[in-house]
């Protein structure tokens, strides 16, 4: 009879341990595939940063089939990363993606062109072959057209644009004269493929005055109106940025991680650690803290998206399409 009062005790205080464990659950939808592009949200996850804020956070890998904006939709995701170009022209359509926080601060597009065609400033595309990401990556690019005067479209077009699959192949095999590329991602990939940096010629969108800002996390208006849910997303944040601090700071050990989360083994040390390096220069050096919207670059982004007479990307201002709540909340602490 003795031994009932113990047990219970003891299954007590063993409901109070698991209660004090418990952690909310989170799902995060990458953009792209596991790479140093998101080593932020891994490091966060493999150094315990999620745990710390209650978090149990589950990382869902993107891929050339898979939009965040639809993930998110179709209750798929709690956040998802995203271009800022490709998250306002679907709020535009009607689902209510709302940025909470704006991680990197510059951006990585540019287009990258064979010196051999001919080319050597933006005006010398006309008659050209361009290679072009579509599925919401192509509207920074289309504004840089529209902002050139050059029509993408039509019997009359200027440029012939190819739909440009999630590779190189077009530039190398002189099936387009530019191309897509990332500063941290497939600029290297065609050198690495064997062509030389002085057979290129680069055009940043930061410098042509055209960068739209690029990933950054997104929710659903929805999910803001709940005040659980909002501290959930404050605690993400507030390890989040922890993290990517960590990775900025840590860039050998970040790459690492990313690696370790890989589940592909398509990565190697060699690539990752130049994305990681690149990746930091467009994260670093925010002043009021990684991951903070500043207003003047959201502005920049929405009236380089909404110039364009014949088919801007948006029509109108977006109203609501970003808060500075959650990210206050995050940093309070």
């Amino acid at each position: 009879m003795r031994r009932f009062p113990i047990l219970a005790g003891a299954a007590v205080l063993a409901l109070s341990s698991v209660a004090a464990q418990a952690q909310d659950k989170l799902t995060l939808q990458l953009k792209w595939v596991t790479q140093a592009q998101f080593a932020g949200y891994f490091v966060a996850k493999d150094k315990g940063f999620y745990k710390d804020e209650k978090l149990d956070v589950t990382i869902k890998a993107g891929g050339p089939d898979v939009a965040p904006p639809q993930v998110i939709a179709g209750g798929g995701a709690d956040v998802v990363i995203d271009w800022m170009p490709s998250a306002l022209a679907t709020r535009e359509k009607g689902i209510a993606l709302t940025n909470i926080a704006q991680v990197f601060k510059r951006s990585g597009m540019m287009l990258t062109c064979r010196k051999d065609s001919g080319i050597k400033t933006p005006a010398d595309f006309k008659g050209k072959t361009l290679g072009v990401w579509f599925g919401g990556n192509e509207y920074p690019f289309l504004s840089w057209m529209d902002k050139l005067g050059f029509k993408t479209s039509g019997p009359n077009a200027d440029i012939k644009v190819l739909k440009q699959g999630f590779n190189v192949d077009p530039l190398l095999q002189k099936q387009a004269a530019c191309i897509s590329t990332m500063t941290y991602n497939e600029y290297w990939q065609i050198i690495d493929a064997g062509v030389k940096p002085e057979d290129l010629i680069v055009f940043k969108y930061e410098d042509q005055g055209v960068a739209t800002l690029e990933d950054g996390i997104y929710t659903l208006d929805a999910k803001l109106k709940d005040a659980a849910t909002v501290d959930k997303l404050a605690r993400f944040l507030r390890a989040s940025m922890k993290g990517w601090d960590y990775a900025i700071k840590n860039q050998p050990e970040a790459v690492k991680i990313v690696l370790k989360n890989d589940t592909t083994g398509a990565q190697t040390e060699k690539h990752q650690t130049r994305m990681m390096g690149e990746i930091a220069k467009l994260v670093a050096d925010q002043p009021k803290g990684i991951g903070y919207l500043e207003e003047a670059d959201y502005q920049r982004t929405v009236d380089i998206l909404l110039k364009g007479s014949s088919d801007p990307v948006i029509t109108k201002k977006p109203v609501g399409a970003w808060t500075h709540d959650v990210w206050d909340k995050a940093m309070k602490k």
